[in-house]
């Protein structure tokens, strides 16, 4: 299913510029993969994974030529969340804004709901 990002989950423009600089370096992975899994220090965890698989009941959001896949069982846990690609002091990494989250740990990939 494709739908505007917001509608449901946001990508920043940062998020968008960093995909498409990774996607440019690896060619076969057509996507980034955005999962919720249970486990990590604050009950559930968020996965990143490139993929070239696209499931038909993914949710499918593409902005400037970046796209990201979240599976439908992940999706209730990270609605109304912003993705997004920071780059400071403490490091690179995609974090998400997930205003489901009542606590989230130091590292920003752990989360409880």
């Amino acid at each position: 299913m494709t739908v505007d990002a917001i509608d449901s989950v946001m990508l920043t423009d940062r998020a968008a510029r960093r995909i498409r600089k990774i996607m440019d370096k690896d060619p076969t992975a057509g996507a980034l993969r955005v999962s919720v899994e249970g486990g990590g220090c604050s009950g559930f965890s968020y996965k990143f994974d490139l993929t070239d698989a696209r499931a038909e009941d993914d949710l499918v959001i593409e902005k400037d030529g970046a796209t990201v896949l979240i599976d439908p069982t992940s999706l209730p846990f990270m609605a109304g969340s912003e993705i997004d690609f920071v780059d400071d002091l403490m490091g690179q990494s995609f974090q998400i804004r997930n205003p489901n989250a009542t606590a989230s740990c130091g590292c920003g990939t752990s989360f409880a709901i």
